[in-house]
């Protein structure tokens, strides 16, 4: 059973630091993993989480991994489990660098105006307190919230780079000589990127693979199955070793990847093909009624992404209903979705 904090070691310069779940009813933040990596006398730090004792399992891990002499921190995107540590960087006594990826800034800056939104979506969907409320105490759970340092900056501010890794191909940057690529997704949220480390083969998938349908209001459904497969294949053609990721606190060999990235995409086609169905079930398609069949449909299958929850899974079956097409017939809360007509109106 794993603990917060715990160090994973991939190889003797790569550590993953392990997180936590989200229990709100606990009052318990998620803190995402991350990962420690020394490549030549670099210290890469790909995101920071959350919490005083995360912070501290940081620290061993960077002591675990060296010597070192200069650091760079890539924060993967701007959800508050990633990156409420990021001031870290500063601390570390060596010239630094630190990237964090421009569409997610206004988020990273105000996180309760961004969650507001995300409930917002959901509002009478599921029982939930007033959206506000909720935020507020949702992103009172994450503090001390330290999203920015002394060095930080935009990955934009760099020259894009194509990158290529055997056949599939990624827009994105390079560091310490090209032994760190990071390569821009942006499936789970606007400014998401996942990180190639190329010394140990690791690729860091970070939140790509939360669940088959991305939650989050800025979520994008094509790019996140894009990148699924591309880096499915990059494994296939034994272009890397390890898969991490943010939430599911595992290590996955190559051909572990393989199966569990291939497995995602099919789970995608799976709750499409159900929620198809329940949308042509229904008589009135209200948000609220295909959520609890929707969820009942993705257990039956036995699927689940990060952090499962009542919220989440509202989240995932709205994101859902917009991926096929559906629309809402009104303003309000728990008003019917559906198609928008076709046909052109009489002259």
């Amino acid at each position: 059973m794993s603990a917060l904090g715990d160090l994973v070691e991939i190889d003797d310069r790569t550590l993953l630091v392990l997180g936590q779940e989200l229990r709100v009813e606990q009052d318990q933040p998620d803190v995402a993993n991350a990962l420690v990596h020394r490549t030549g006398d670099t210290l890469v730090l790909v995101d920071t989480g959350v919490t005083a004792p995360f912070r501290a399992a940081l620290r061993e891990a960077t002591s675990r991994v060296g010597p070192w002499s200069r650091a760079l921190l890539l924060t993967t995107h701007g959800h508050p489990d990633h990156v409420a540590n990021n001031d870290l960087v500063d601390e570390l006594g060596v010239p630094a660098e630190h990237y964090v990826p421009a569409l997610d800034v206004d988020q990273m800056r105000d996180p309760t105006a961004y969650w507001v939104r995300a409930f917002d979506r959901i509002a009478g969907v599921v029982p939930l307190p007033p959206p506000p409320a909720l935020a507020d105490h949702l992103m009172s759970l994450f503090e001390p919230m330290r999203p920015f340092g002394a060095t930080t900056r935009t990955y934009e501010e760099r020259p894009l780079e194509w990158i290529r890794i055997g056949s599939p191909a990624f827009s994105g940057w390079t560091f310490a000589d090209g032994a760190v690529r990071v390569l821009r997704s942006q499936g789970h949220c606007a400014g998401h990127v996942i990180v190639h480390l190329s010394d140990c083969g690791v690729l860091h998938l970070s939140d790509e693979g939360n669940g088959a349908c991305g939650a989050m209001a800025d979520a994008d459904q094509l790019k996140l199955q894009t990148v699924l497969g591309a880096v499915s294949l990059l494994f296939r053609e034994g272009n890397g070793a390890v898969l991490t990721d943010g939430h599911t606190f595992a290590v996955r060999q190559r051909s572990e990847a393989v199966s569990y990235l291939d497995g995602l995409l099919e789970q995608a086609t799976a709750m499409w093909a159900v929620a198809l169905r329940l949308t042509e079930e229904l008589r009135q398609v209200r948000p609220s009624a295909f959520t609890a069949r929707y969820e009942e449909a993705a257990a039956d299958l036995g699927l689940s992404g990060a952090n499962p929850s009542a919220m989440f899974n509202a989240m995932m079956a709205v994101n859902q209903l917009r991926e096929l097409g559906l629309r809402p017939e009104a303003d309000g809360p728990d008003a019917p979705w559906s198609r928008p007509t076709l046909q052109s109106p009489p002259h």
